[in-house]
C-alpha cells in the first residue's frame, strides 16, 4: 500500500521515496512486534495501536489513498482484508499464559 501510495503521491518510480521507505521500515518493525503476530486484525478493529500519533496519521492517509486503488493492483489482497475486517478480533495473547 505504501507503494501504490508514494507512487501516487510523491511521483516516485523505481520504488518508494526515502520518506516512504522510512515509513515502510517502521511499519514492518512494529508489525514484527505485534502481540497478535498473524492473527492481527486490521487497524481500524485492532485494540492496540502499533503506531506512534504521527505515524498512525500518515498510515491512516496511506491507507485512505491506497485501499480503492488495491482492487485493482491486487485484488486478492483487498479481498483477503475485507474479508479480515469481518472476523472477530482475537483475544490477546499474555506472556507466560498457554
Amino acid at each position: 500500500m505504501i507503494e501504490i501510495y508514494c507512487r501516487g503521491s510523491h511521483t516516485s518510480t523505481g520504488g518508494p521515496c526515502p520518506e516512504c521507505a522510512e515509513l515502510r521500515a517502521y511499519a514492518e518493525h512494529r508489525l514484527e512486534k505485534c502481540p497478535f503476530h498473524d492473527d492481527k486484525p486490521p487497524c481500524d478493529k485492532c485494540p492496540i495501536h502499533c503506531y506512534e500519533r504521527d505515524r498512525r496519521a500518515q498510515i491512516k492517509a496511506v491507507m485512505r489513498y491506497a485501499g480503492p486503488r488495491m482492487l485493482l493492483r491486487h485484488p486478492i489482497f483487498a479481498l483477503r482484508h475485507w474479508i479480515a475486517a469481518y472476523r472477530p478480533v482475537p483475544e490477546l495473547r499474555r506472556k507466560g499464559s498457554s
